[in-house]
């Protein structure tokens, strides 16, 4: 970790997806910690791997990054995490995640009950609380961290491997939600939200006293609502690659924002711009361009 940098988080699940293309690293959590380090934050995952041929390889690629792997550890007895990935016409996935992965079984070290207290800014989705082992660990690690830091729960709902409970759960400890025009039906069928897309918003971020919602509409851009009001982006034009990974960017560069007190105009227009570039690749962390990574990064939203 490097002095003075915000550290950022993406605790929960490290997996290989299983491309038609080939394999690449992946898991939300992972994706979003990656694209924090490009922009500019001292970031790594928290997860958990298997002592078998794709763990070693899953080292080898985070060492090659300059990504911090200590906070990665590893299960002899299951294995790393693989998700079947396909893809539509439009490049939209669809997962095929397997089960008993060495990430369902991942506990509270010490090092990470010496880490939470230090992290700025984490993230955290439903995946990984499919397991009790898991989301326990999970829950410790977030109720470890100081008031002030910044918790982003991405709903990222996948097959079924999600409860309500979970949801819930997550949503008393986050202080930013992200969710998609799929997932706030769920959402409102939970928790008997009525009226307007709005108006459930605003009634989800009162009700667990949050710092913001993300509510995002794929190539319809996104809404933001904070304690200032909203603002609504209608997406940029792209030539698009495939959607894998683009939420995760655009988490991550919402974050960098907020650490950096950006207007909430400025936040939705950088966030969008990030994920947009990364629709147009392939795979869900590609390299940034210089000039996008100059235009959203820390460098330039967060004060020395």
């Amino acid at each position: 970790m490097t002095k003075n940098k915000p550290i950022a988080v993406g605790l929960g699940e490290l997996l290989w997806d299983m491309l038609p293309t080939g394999k690449q690293l992946g898991g939300a959590p992972f994706n979003f910690a990656r694209h924090c380090a490009q922009l500019g934050l001292d970031a790594f995952p928290v997860s958990q791997i298997g002592q078998d041929e794709l763990g070693d390889e899953t080292l080898s690629i985070l060492e090659a990054w300059d990504v911090t792997t200590g906070y990665v550890s590893r299960d002899s007895e299951h294995a790393t995490g693989k998700v079947q990935v396909t893809l539509d016409q439009e490049g939209n996935p669809a997962y095929e995640i397997c089960e008993g992965s060495a990430w369902d079984f991942m506990a509270l070290s010490g090092e990470l009950k010496a880490l939470a207290p230090r992290v700025d800014v984490i993230c955290f989705g439903t995946l990984a609380q499919r397991s009790d082992l898991t989301k326990s660990t999970i829950y410790e690690f977030l109720d470890s961290m100081r008031p002030d830091a910044l918790k982003l729960f991405d709903v990222n709902l996948r097959q079924h491997f999600y409860s309500i409970e979970s949801i819930e759960e997550s949503l008393k400890r986050a202080s930013i939600l992200k969710l998609s025009d799929e997932e706030l039906p769920v959402l409102r069928n939970a928790f008997l939200l009525s009226g307007s897309i709005l108006d459930q918003l605003s009634e989800l971020k009162r009700r667990f006293e949050l710092k913001l919602i993300a509510y995002t509409r794929g190539a319809e851009g996104c809404v933001l609502l904070d304690d200032s009001g909203m603002d609504d982006h209608p997406g940029n034009a792209i030539e698009r690659g495939d959607t894998i990974g683009a939420g995760d960017s655009f988490s991550a560069t919402l974050c960098v924002g907020l650490l950096g007190a950006l207007p909430l105009t400025k936040l939705n227009e950088n966030a969008n711009k990030v994920a947009a570039y990364v629709c147009s690749q392939s795979g869900a962390t590609p390299d940034l361009p210089a000039s996008i990574i100059e235009s959203v990064s820390s460098k330039n939203s967060i004060e020395p």
